[in-house]
């Protein structure tokens, strides 16, 4: 059993020499970056009010002078057009200070607002339930259908359809 799963160690080694797949310590590597979402979030910011047609260039362009921009990402619609807001990630958590500073500046012809990226909470927003909304007791207001109340069944007295 052991010749058996040696024997298939060094096959899976062979295959990846040969296809030129990620080494066994790259892969180590790569895990901790992938869970560091809220560390990444405290290297990124906030912008509101970006013009419709401006441009990942642009926005790297503008925060520039803050520090070394790692990300832009501008948020869109279900049809690719552009919410009006991005976010910007930073590579040094000390240019996040820097870009807040250039809350109220003007790119595009337009005023943005920058604020400091929140970490996401699941459930966050999610609500209490609807509340004593409909079928709980009589409409509110003038009683039925704006004073007068229902008269017979379905579609009202006289109705012939033939």
């Amino acid at each position: 059993m052991k010749q058996k799963l040696k024997e298939l160690e060094e096959e899976a080694a062979k295959l990846r020499s040969t296809q030129g797949g990620v080494p066994e310590d790259a892969e180590q590597e790569a895990a901790p970056e992938a869970g560091s979402k809220e560390e990444a979030d405290t290297r990124s910011v906030f912008v509101n009010n970006v013009d419709w047609g401006a441009t990942p260039e642009e926005l790297q362009q503008h925060f520039a002078s803050c520090g070394t921009v790692n990300r832009v990402t501008i948020l869109t619609d279900k049809f690719g057009h552009p919410k009006g807001f991005a976010y910007i990630e930073f590579l040094e958590a000390d240019a996040v200070d820097n870009a807040i500073m250039l809350d109220n500046s003007e790119l595009r012809g337009r005023q943005i607002k920058v604020m400091r990226k929140r970490t996401n909470v699941p459930g966050l927003k999610r609500g209490r339930g609807r509340g004593r909304g409909r079928g709980y007791g009589p409409p509110r207001g003038r009683g039925y259908y704006g004073g007068y109340a229902p008269r017979g069944r379905g579609r009202g007295r006289g109705y012939a359809p033939y």
